[in-house]
C-alpha cells in the first residue's frame, strides 16, 4: 500500500516521523576514491552524483512562477472541509481539491472565492490542502460565511506561460457585496449585487471586468442611485462556480479592475498636467 505523503510549514520537530528518508540530489566534483564503509553516505567513484539520505526538510519552492496574479477563470470547485482556531487568533481552512494540488509547492497561492492565500500544507493522496486565514481577512471577505461543507472557487496563480483567459485578478478583495436578485432568462441567469461600500460604484462600469468570488465576470449595467450592478451567467458558467449556488442575501467578493485605479491615481498626482508642460 503507497505511503501518503503530507508537507508542511510547520517546524522540523513537528513532521511526523512515519515520513520516509528523503533522499537529496546534489551535483558535487569528486574524485575517484575507496568506499567509506563507515560513512552513511552512498557515492560512486568517477561520477558527479552524491545521493546523501537526509532528514525530512520543509519543502522549497524549486519553480520560478508569477506567485500573485490570476485571471478570474476558476480552475475548479473544491469544499471546505475543516474551518478552525489556531494559536494567536488566528484560522486555518482545509480545503479539497484536485486540479489546484497538480504541481503544488508549500507557499504557493491559491485564489479561495477570489482571496489570494497560501498554502501551509497539503496532501496529494488525501486531495486536500490547508491555508491560514487572518482575523483581518474574514473581517473584509466573504470567507467568513463559510462552513464545513461550503462550495468554493479555487484558481492557481498564473504561471510565465499561462494564458490569459479572463483579465488581471491580483487576489486582494476590495470588499463585499450582498445579492439582491436573481432572475433566469433562458437558460442563463441575471444576477444584481449591492456594494457595501458606495466608493467602489466609481470603479464599476458598464461592459468592464469584476472578479466576484474570484470568477472574472463583464458588468452589464450600473445602478447607481440603489448603489448596484448586475451581470449575467450563461448556463456553462453556472456549472463551473460557486454563484449560482448562493441565495439572495448571501454575500461575495468583489475587486475591482485593477486599471481603474492606477487611472485614478495618475490623474490625481498631476500627471496630465506634467505631460502637458511638456509638450512644444
Amino acid at each position: 500500500m503507497a505511503a501518503s505523503l503530507t508537507f508542511s510549514l510547520k517546524p522540523l520537530s513537528k513532521i511526523p516521523t512515519r515520513i520516509p528518508t528523503i533522499f537529496n540530489l546534489s551535483t558535487q566534483n569528486l574524485k575517484p576514491h575507496k568506499p567509506n564503509l563507515t560513512n552513511p553516505s552512498i557515492s560512486f567513484p568517477f561520477t558527479k552524483t552524491l545521493i546523501s539520505p537526509i532528514r525530512p526538510k520543509t519543502p522549497t519552492r524549486t519553480q520560478t512562477q508569477t506567485r500573485y496574479l490570476f485571471t478570474g477563470i476558476v480552475e475548479e470547485m473544491g469544499t471546505v472541509k475543516t474551518l478552525t482556531t489556531v494559536e494567536n487568533d488566528g484560522y486555518q481552512m482545509t480545503i479539497t481539491g484536485s486540479t489546484v494540488l497538480e504541481g503544488v509547492n508549500l507557499g504557493d497561492s491559491i485564489a479561495v472565492n477570489g482571496t489570494c492565500l497560501t498554502v501551509t500544507e497539503f496532501d496529494t493522496l488525501l486531495g486536500e490542502f490547508k491555508v491560514g486565514l487572518a482575523p483581518e481577512t474574514l473581517r473584509k471577505t466573504s470567507l467568513i460565511e463559510l462552513k464545513d461543507g461550503s462550495f468554493v472557487n479555487l484558481e492557481r496563480a498564473v504561471m510565465p506561460t499561462s494564458r490569459m483567459g479572463g483579465h488581471f485578478v491580483q487576489g486582494h478583495v476590495d470588499g463585499t457585496g450582498e445579492i439582491v436578485e436573481m432572475k433566469p432568462e433562458g437558460d442563463s441567469l441575471w444576477i444584481k449585487v449591492r456594494v457595501d461600500n458606495k466608493e467602489m460604484l466609481k470603479y464599476i462600469v458598464p461592459k468592464g471586468f469584476i472578479a466576484i468570488d474570484g470568477t472574472s465576470l463583464t458588468v452589464c449595467e450600473v445602478f447607481d442611485d440603489d448603489s448596484c450592478f448586475n451581470f449575467m451567467l450563461v448556463a456553462y458558467t453556472q456549472q463551473k462556480v460557486v454563484i449560482p449556488l448562493k441565495k439572495v442575501g448571501e454575500k461575495v467578493n468583489l475587486e475591482v479592475d485593477i486599471l481603474g485605479k492606477y487611472v485614478e491615481r495618475l490623474l490625481s498626482s498631476g500627471f496630465v498636467e506634467s505631460i502637458k508642460a511638456k509638450a512644444p
